[in-house]
């Protein structure tokens, strides 16, 4: 089974740290929000590189799915998850 962790960049670059389990179980890291980065206090290196600690062989995409940006990523992985 496929599992995948979101971390929202209104919600803090800490998640991967809160909540280890969740990311060591985890196949992808979405980073969400990614449109608001120029609003927040969200360090997305930080967030990535928390996230690898957990769980060194996680796919991480950002992405924002008002712009749009990432979203190719997203659905590629998807299909070919779907494959495998």
């Amino acid at each position: 089974s496929l599992r995948v962790v979101i971390i929202s960049t209104t919600e803090g670059e800490d998640k991967p740290l809160k909540y280890p389990y969740m990311f060591r179980s985890s196949n992808l890291c979405i980073i969400n929000k990614t449109d608001l980065l120029p609003y927040l206090d969200f360090d997305v290196e930080k967030a990535r590189e928390y996230a690898l600690q957990i769980n060194p062989d996680l796919k991480i995409i950002e992405l924002s799915v008002k712009s749009g940006e990432g979203m190719d990523q997203w659905y590629d992985w998807l299909k070919q998850e779907m494959k495998d």
